[in-house]
């Protein structure tokens, strides 16, 4: 039996770009838009209401910016994946997406297959960034620790109470007894945790809180 395609909402104040965009995902992606916006706040309506697998956002729109409306999604819905589609390159962009919980970052102006093949990534729970951005997240992540900073500060409180208890070896059932949480909010949180860090998986996230000095 066929898997089911992928369901989009566009977030982008341009009709042009969103009608290539619905095309490209709909002829070529096996994909189906099932709803466009031209703003942050429609945009936050629609994918509440519809529920799609992954949002394409904007960042720069009339009204609610694309960013602010990433942070409320991600709020209310921390499994939603949101990849930003933008012209904005600069570092201060980038990091604040990710801030906000967006889990793919790409710029307009990449090609169809790498737009796709990030569309798929982001629906799958995995992160995904354009090149040039990639390779600007690795510099960043590896560049030395400053004296004394707390580390991962993308995270939330609740997302780093998280993180501290799954590299203490707990269980998703253990944490989220821990916390007052149901197993399946723990999970969403997690899915959130693994974006910002950039691991695949549960192994990979506890390396990393260890290496950092979390867990006992």
């Amino acid at each position: 039996m066929d898997e089911e395609p992928l369901r989009v909402v566009l977030v982008d104040d341009h009709p042009l770009l969103r009608h290539g965009l619905r095309a490209l995902l709909e002829d070529l992606g096996g994909a189906t838009v099932v709803g466009e916006a031209s703003n942050g706040e429609e945009g936050i309506a629609l994918a509440l209401e519809l529920d799609p697998d992954v949002v394409v956002m904007d960042l720069v729109m009339p009204g609610l910016s694309g960013l602010d409306a990433t942070r409320r999604l991600i709020d209310q819905r921390p499994e939603l994946g949101v990849l930003v589609l933008t012209m904005s390159d600069d570092d201060a962009s980038v990091f604040a997406a990710l801030r906000a919980g967006a889990r793919g970052y790409v710029l307009k102006g990449t090609g169809g297959a790498q737009f796709l093949a990030a569309v798929r990534s982001v629906a799958r729970g995995e992160a995904a960034y354009g090149a040039g951005v990639a390779s600007r997240i690795r510099r960043f992540l590896t560049a030395p620790p400053q004296p004394d900073a707390k580390p991962f500060p993308d995270l939330t409180q609740r997302e780093r109470e998280i993180l501290d208890l799954l590299a203490d070896g707990r269980t998703n059932t253990e944490i989220a007894q821990t916390l007052f949480l149901s197993s399946k909010t723990v999970k969403n949180h997690l899915t959130s945790i693994f974006a910002k860090l950039q691991v695949a998986d549960r192994v990979q996230a506890t390396i990393r809180a260890r290496q950092a000095g979390l867990g006992d």
